[in-house]
């Protein structure tokens, strides 16, 4: 084969219904629809994982809004002249949450690169 084909090597696999059931099966469970791409990546990397991260990107949107929320509470007290200490302490409390949770979201990433 020739032509603008990045993979232009046909590979044939043959296999009974039961297996080609249970293949489906686990393309679905990992999200793929496309039979060629999942058994490539079966047969180089020899698994396919698949990682559900919406409850991480909504804790994520949490804590962005909640960041944002500090933010107005801090413009609010120093135009007012609210305690300082009592917002230095929300932001240590908010950078507390966020590193823990930036660690998390960075093993995350590895995992998924995998």
């Amino acid at each position: 084969m020739s032509g603008k084909r990045v993979r232009d090597v046909p590979v044939c696999l043959w296999v009974s219904p039961e297996e080609l059931e249970a293949i489906q099966g686990r393309m679905a469970e990992a999200g793929i629809r496309n039979l060629s791409a999942y058994l490539r990546k079966m047969a180089l990397n020899g698994y396919v994982l698949s990682v559900d991260l919406a409850p991480v990107r909504e804790l994520v949107s949490l804590q962005r809004r909640c960041s944002n929320n500090l933010n107005q509470v801090a413009i609010h007290a120093n135009t007012y002249g609210v305690y300082p200490e009592e917002i230095k302490a929300l932001q240590r409390d908010y950078a507390k949450l966020w590193g823990p949770l930036s660690d998390l979201l960075k093993k995350l990433a590895q995992v998924v690169a995998l």
